[in-house]
């Protein structure tokens, strides 16, 4: 598993699907919690609400992510100058 965080470029494509999917999950969780006008559950109510805050949460970890990669893959092998 570490070995899959230490490519930067296997981090890169991680941080976008995190991306994804946590916008994914907040526009679902705005459009069921508050725009959809029928009738719903009171626990498909409180997983729509838990989406509105899983949703941006993902999304600040995947940004996070991916500027270390980026910046990650910006930088010099210290082996390859060897």
């Amino acid at each position: 598993m570490f070995h899959f965080f230490s490519n930067p470029q296997n981090v890169l494509h991680l941080s976008s699907r995190v991306l994804g999917v946590g916008l994914a999950m907040l526009l679902a969780g705005i459009y069921g919690a508050y725009l959809y006008d029928g009738h719903l559950s009171i626990v498909a109510l409180v997983s729509l609400h838990a989406m509105t805050i899983v949703g941006p949460t993902l999304l600040k970890i995947g940004y996070v992510m991916r500027l270390l990669a980026q910046h990650r893959l910006s930088k010099p092998l210290a082996g390859a100058l060897a």
